[in-house]
């Protein structure tokens, strides 16, 4: 019998899967209620009802350098592409909030905005410029303005022109709040600069300008909070205790001069330290180190993935196998379906999931559902 195997060789043998992990999950679609709708107090031990889905950046990010055109289809945190989401059966969407000079919360990823004018790139922080300037740049509102033309420089240094086939406007945390399907819950990811040195002060002052949003607009939209800077995760949980709070983490890939990033053991001390609810890890720092899921699951503590392997299908089902509680992913349309597909034939996907004697995940492909 013909086997498919899939690219993750780190994959953890079934001994290292929790005993009591349980596939009992709500029909719906999506998570329907709010988090604390009656302004509970939400104290760690917080649990989504079932296995959710979240959507990267909304319907995905722009990798501009990718040859893959689903990741240049339409351009990342936008109303567009968070309404696009939207129409999957998936929980949340997921998007980076920054707040600008003049103290408005925006959705953006990159710490800095490029442009071109008369042959020069000009590059400016986000958080330097006002909320005007920042609406300047892309598409605009009124067909009679003519915005700036946006580039983006990778991570490697490249700069590319932020070319995609459905582009539209930028838009405010409120935008988001006031546009996008009231359904779908927010994971909203408080950006901050790595490379950078923050203050109480300046933290206090971009979290309560989100929160000021995040209250008078909530209206019983599910929220949760994200951040891998770890003192606005703790912080935030200081300044309310209605939504969840995840602390983000790579798990150690990256090297960071604060111990509290180097690792998913650091980061339960961060979550425990706080009384966070959760952790959002990259998921190949998972599969590397498999026993931490047993650990956070004793702290009470929910666990969410993402990271480029979350758009296999058969990734996504392994994670639920082994109790990580949710998923954030780029391919939004075909993982939602996949996900429906493992909820009604979860019996017959069990049979099919093997492990080879070097540990990597193998799946039969007898079953259509996989292939």
């Amino acid at each position: 019998m013909a086997l498919k195997a899939v690219h993750v060789s780190d994959v953890p043998n079934l001994d290292q899967v929790p005993g009591n992990v349980t596939l009992n999950y709500l029909h719906s679609p999506r998570v329907c209620k709010g988090v604390n709708e009656d302004g509970d107090e939400t104290k760690s031990g917080y649990k989504f009802p079932k296995f959710v889905v979240m959507g990267h950046r909304g319907s995905g990010m722009n990798m501009l350098q990718s040859s893959d055109q689903r990741m240049k289809s339409m351009k990342e945190n936008t109303i567009l592409s968070f309404n696009a989401a939207a129409r999957h059966p998936l929980d949340f969407i997921e998007f980076d909030v920054q707040v600008t000079r003049d103290g408005c919360p925006v959705i953006f990823h990159d710490n800095f905005i490029f442009t071109k004018d008369e042959g020069e790139i000009i590059e400016k922080r986000v958080t330097d410029i006002t909320l005007a300037e920042f609406l300047s740049y892309g598409p605009q509102n009124d067909p009679e303005n003519v915005g700036k033309p946006m580039l983006r420089k990778t991570k490697d240094g490249r700069i590319f022109e932020w070319k995609v086939e459905k582009d539209t406007p930028l838009c405010t945390l409120q935008e988001a709040f006031e546009k996008v399907d009231q359904s779908v819950g927010f994971n909203v990811e408080l950006k901050f600069d790595d490379q950078l040195v923050y203050t109480e002060e300046e933290l206090t002052h971009a979290l309560e300008a989100i929160l000021k949003v995040v209250f008078e607009h909530a209206q019983g939209r599910p929220i949760m909070f994200s951040s891998f800077q770890p003192d606005a995760a703790l912080l935030i949980r200081k300044l309310q205790s209605t939504y969840p709070v995840f602390f983000l983490t790579n798990g150690g890939a990256q090297t960071y001069t604060d111990v509290r990033r180097s690792s998913l053991d650091e980061a339960i001390k961060v979550c425990l330290a706080g009384e966070l609810q959760g952790i959002v890890s990259e998921v190949r720092a998972i599969f590397k180190n498999p026993g931490a899921i047993k650990k956070i699951k004793e702290a009470k503590l929910c666990l969410v993935s993402y990271g480029e392997l979350n758009n296999v299908p058969e990734v996504v089902y392994m994670q639920r196998f082994m109790g990580i509680e949710g998923v954030i992913v780029d391919l939004v349309s075909e993982i939602t379906e996949a996900v429906s597909d493992f909820i009604k034939n979860e019996e017959e996907i069990k049979e099919e999931i093997v492990f080879a004697e070097d540990g990597k995940l193998l799946v039969k492909n007898k079953s259509p559902i996989l292939k």
